[in-house]
C-alpha cells in the first residue's frame, strides 16, 4: 500500500525520518570519498609518479564533472523521480570506483574520477531537493543538520579506514571501500525513500550541459597550468579566454529560453543568492585546505596514510559538534549572525593556521583544525538551510542543483587556484643548488617528489628545503582562505536576511516554500 506525502499543510508523515536516513546513507558514500582521496594522494603521487599538477586533476576531474553535470542531474530528477535518480548515482558512482580501483596510470586514475564525478552530480543535489518535500520549515534545519552531520561522518571515516588499506594495500583498495558503501545507500534508497517528482520541470538541454561542462573545464584546466606554464602562456591565456566565452553563451543562451535549465530567475531571490555566496565561499576555502593538509601532514611531519587520516579528526569533531548545534543558535539569534560569526571563526583558524612552522608540532595543527571544523559547521548549515529555504517546491530539484552547482565550482577553484598558488610557492623556494637539471625539475614537482630525490641523493639539505618550502606555501594558502572567510563574513554581516527563525511565523515564511502539487511523492510500499 503507498502512502502519499501531505504537501497541502496537513500533518507530515512520521515516516520522513525513516526517508532521512535513507539521504544519510547516501550523503555518507560522498563524505566518505571527500577525504579518503586526499589522504591516497601523497602515496598515489609517489607510486605513479604523479606530478602536483597531476594531483590537481585527480582531485578536480571529480569536482569539475560534479559541478558541470548538477544542473541537468537535478533536473532529470524532478521529471523522472528523484528517488530513481538518486539510485541511478549511486549505481554510478559505484561503477566509477570500481574502474579506479583496477586503474594502472594516472589517466586511468582521473577518467574514474570523472566517472564518479557523474555519480555524485546524481546523488548530492537530489539528495537535498527531497528535504522540502519531507520537512516544514521548522524542522529542515534540523534535516540539514543532520544531512551536513552525516557528510562529516563520513571525512574522518575515509582518511582513518583508506590509511589503514594503504598501509597494507595497494593504492586501488581506497577506490575499492567505496563499493559497499554505494550498495548500501542504494539499499536504503530503495526501501525507504519515497518517489518524488515534477512533471512540468524544464528538459534537459544537451547544448547548455556542454557549455557548463567546457566552461569549467577549461577554466580550471588554465588554472591549473599557469604556475609551470606562466600566466602569460598562449595555452593558458587561450584557455581562459575559451572559459570566458563558454560560459558567457550559457549565461545568454539561459536568459533566452523559456524554461532554461540554468534558471537565473533564482539568483534574484536575496535570501537564495547570498546564502548560496556564502556555502560557496566556504567551500573555496575548506577544498583549497583539504587539499594542502594531508600532504603536510604525511610529508613533512612524517605520518603514515593512517596517522594523516587520525590527525583530520580535530576538524571533523569541531564539524559534527557545530552541525549539531547550529538550529538552537539560529533559532536563537537568526541566521545572519551565526553565518557571519562562522565565518569569522573560520577566517581566525586559517590565520592561525598560518603561523605554523615546520617545527609547530602536531599539537599547533590539532588547535586550529578544531577551530576550522567549527567554523565551517557554523557558517555552512544555516547558509544551506537559507539557500533551501528560498526555493520554490516545484523547483526544488534544479534548484538544489543550482546550489549545489555553484558550491563546487567554488570548491574545484578553490582546489585549482590554491593548489596552484601551493605549487609555485614550494618552487620558488626550493633550493635544488648542485642537483642535476632532471633531478632539480622532479623534486620542483612536489613535496613527495622532493623527499624522494633527497633519499636517493642522500640529501638532507634538501629535505629541510623541502619542508620549509612546503610550509611557506601552504602559509600563503591560509592567508589566502583567511581574507577570503572575513570578505564572505562581511557580506554576510551587511547582505544575509535577519529574521531570527525562532520568530518566524507560518506568515512570515518565504512563499518559496508555499506547497504545490506537483511534488507529491509515494511511499515504497
Amino acid at each position: 500500500m503507498e502512502t502519499v506525502i501531505q504537501e497541502d499543510g496537513r500533518r507530515p508523515d512520521p515516516r520522513r525520518w525513516w526517508a532521512l536516513g535513507a539521504l544519510v546513507a547516501s550523503m555518507l558514500v560522498l563524505g566518505f570519498d571527500t577525504t579518503i582521496l586526499n589522504v591516497a594522494l601523497p602515496t598515489m603521487a609517489e607510486q605513479l609518479g604523479a606530478t602536483a599538477g597531476e594531483q590537481q586533476w585527480m582531485a578536480d576531474a571529480y569536482v569539475v564533472v560534479f559541478a558541470a553535470l548538477m544542473l541537468p542531474a537535478g533536473l532529470l530528477g524532478d521529471r523522472f523521480g528523484r528517488r530513481r535518480m538518486l539510485v541511478a548515482g549511486l549505481g554510478v558512482f559505484l561503477a566509477g570506483s570500481l574502474l579506479g580501483s583496477l586503474a594502472g596510470d594516472v589517466n586511468a586514475v582521473i577518467a574514474a574520477r570523472a566517472v564518479m564525478g557523474v555519480g555524485a552530480a546524481l546523488i548530492m543535489p537530489l539528495a537535498l531537493s527531497v528535504l522540502p518535500s519531507l520537512f516544514g520549515p521548522d524542522e529542515r534545519t534540523k534535516a540539514v543538520g543532520l544531512i551536513s552531520a552525516a557528510s562529516a561522518l563520513g571525512m574522518p571515516l575515509g582518511p582513518i579506514i583508506g590509511g589503514w588499506l594503504l598501509d597494507h594495500f595497494w593504492w586501488g583498495s581506497v577506490f575499492l571501500i567505496n563499493l559497499p558503501m554505494a550498495a548500501l545507500g542504494i539499499t536504503a534508497c530503495v526501501l525507504l525513500l519515497p518517489e518524488t517528482r515534477d512533471p512540468a520541470s524544464p528538459r534537459v538541454d544537451a547544448l547548455s550541459t556542454a557549455l557548463t561542462a567546457t566552461g569549467l573545464g577549461a577554466l580550471v584546466y588554465a588554472i591549473i597550468e599557469a604556475p609551470g606554464r606562466g600566466w602569460g602562456d598562449p595555452l593558458v591565456l587561450g584557455a581562459f579566454a575559451a572559459s570566458a566565452v563558454l560560459l558567457t553563451g550559457l549565461v545568454l543562451r539561459e536568459r533566452r529560453a523559456v524554461r532554461p535549465m540554468l534558471d537565473l530567475t533564482l539568483l534574484a531571490r536575496r535570501g537564495f543568492l547570498l546564502n548560496t555566496l556564502a556555502a560557496t565561499l566556504v567551500m573555496f576555502v575548506l577544498s583549497g585546505l583539504l587539499f594542502v593538509l594531508p600532504q603536510y601532514l604525511q610529508a613533512v611531519l612524517g605520518n603514515d596514510a593512517f596517522g594523516t587520516g587520525l590527525r583530520l579528526l580535530p576538524m571533523m569533531g569541531g564539524l559534527l559538534v557545530a552541525a549539531r548545534g547550529a538550529q538552537p543558535v539560529v533559532a536563537r539569534f537568526g541566521a545572519r549572525a551565526v553565518v557571519s560569526a562562522g565565518l569569522v571563526v573560520l577566517a581566525f583558524a586559517a590565520l592561525l593556521g598560518s603561523r605554523t612552522t615546520v617545527d609547530s608540532g602536531y599539537g599547533f595543527t590539532a588547535l586550529w583544525l578544531s577551530i576550522t571544523g567549527i567554523g565551517f559547521g557554523f557558517s555552512v548549515v544555516p547558509a544551506m538551510d537559507g539557500a533551501l529555504g528560498a526555493l520554490p517546491a516545484d523547483r526544488a530539484g534544479s534548484g538544489s542543483g543550482l546550489l549545489m552547482t555553484l558550491r563546487q565550482v567554488g570548491g574545484a577553484i578553490g582546489i585549482a587556484l590554491l593548489g596552484s598558488l601551493l605549487a609555485g610557492a614550494f618552487r620558488d623556494r626550493l633550493d635544488v643548488t648542485g642537483l642535476p637539471s632532471g633531478a632539480a625539475h622532479t623534486a620542483g614537482e612536489s613535496v613527495v617528489a622532493a623527499h624522494l630525490v633527497a633519499a636517493r641523493a642522500g640529501s638532507a639539505r634538501l629535505a629541510a628545503s623541502a619542508d620549509a618550502s612546503y610550509v611557506h606555501g601552504m602559509t600563503l594558502v591560509l592567508l589566502v582562505c583567511a581574507v577570503a572567510a572575513l570578505v564572505a563574513a562581511l557580506l554576510a554581516a551587511l547582505l544575509l536576511p535577519n529574521a531570527p527563525a525562532a520568530r518566524r511565523t507560518a506568515r512570515e515564511e518565504p512563499p518559496a516554500m508555499a506547497p504545490t502539487t506537483a511534488d507529491a511523492g509515494q511511499w515504497p510500499a
